[in-house]
């Protein structure tokens, strides 16, 4: 399985460079503190399922990947839209492909 990433609500002067290199610097972050694509995918998954059940219900390991999913969007969103400008809507959005 892989994943897609886009850039949701963007400034509406970012021209489809800046976009592109924007969504490029957020998979790279992510990719770089989960350990490569099978890390991010691994660490989505947990994040989803942490969504939907108690924390007493998920296992260890689950848990630990989902903090760090957590932790590794939220600096990815930073570097993400480091050059973009300040834009509170803007936002990236991590698509699974079957």
């Amino acid at each position: 399985m892989t994943y897609t990433i886009t850039l949701e609500d963007p400034p509406a002067e970012l021209n489809n460079t800046r976009r592109a290199e924007a969504v490029r610097r957020f998979q790279g972050t992510l990719e770089r503190a989960l350990n490569g694509p099978e890390g991010v995918l691994a660490a989505y998954r947990a994040w989803q399922t942490a969504e939907d059940l108690p924390e007493g219900e998920m296992s260890a390991e689950d848990v630990m990947l989902a903090k760090r999913w957590i932790a590794a969007a939220t600096r990815a969103r930073t570097d993400g839209l480091r050059e973009v400008g300040e834009d509170e809507q803007a936002y990236f959005e991590l698509r699974l492909a079957r």
